[in-house]
């Protein structure tokens, strides 16, 4: 067990900081969320909603790897400075969203309240699952909520 910063180096640490993101100082949630929103932006500008989609379910199968990795290297269940996850569910929620700074700010917004508030079963997936798909999973579903609202924002003519 180590408590010296992570070398970013190492592929895992890399990956699970998104890019050393994670290493900033306090919130390293909101800054993971806040990296990823530049990420989300090219993709969709280069391929859409899809790419977007095959970006959210590759960094999910990634950060499983690194996360698991990092969190076991460092022996801490969920390190705070593993930020990947963020990745993966500000980029769910962000899938509903118009290419502008107004409707990427509504997704970030409603991303980091259900990452924070963590509803259920987002609660029960950071209480109950362990190592790397742990990790991710309960960022994922809160993602998958702040999704739901945003197409219910872009239903009622909020978004797009």
């Amino acid at each position: 067990m180590t408590h010296s910063p992570p070398s970013l180096r190492d592929p895992a640490a890399l990956l699970a900081t998104w890019f050393g993101a994670g290493l900033l100082p306090k919130a390293p949630g909101t800054w993971g969320s806040l990296a990823a929103l530049p990420f989300a932006w090219a993709l969709v500008h280069v391929g859409g909603e899809t790419a977007l989609g095959l970006g959210v379910l590759l960094v999910f199968l990634a950060g499983w790897w690194a996360a698991g990795r990092f969190a076991a290297a460092r022996g801490i269940d969920d390190p705070g400075s593993v930020v990947i996850d963020e990745v993966a569910g500000q980029w769910l929620a962000l899938l509903a969203a118009r290419s502008d700074l107004l409707s990427y700010a509504i997704g970030f917004l409603l991303f980091r309240v259900f990452d924070i508030v963590k509803p259920w079963p987002v609660n029960w997936a950071d209480r109950n699952i362990g190592g790397g798909l742990g990790i991710m999973l309960d960022d994922v579903l809160a993602g998958l909520y702040a999704l739901a609202c945003m197409m219910l924002l872009q239903w009622m003519g909020g978004v797009r």
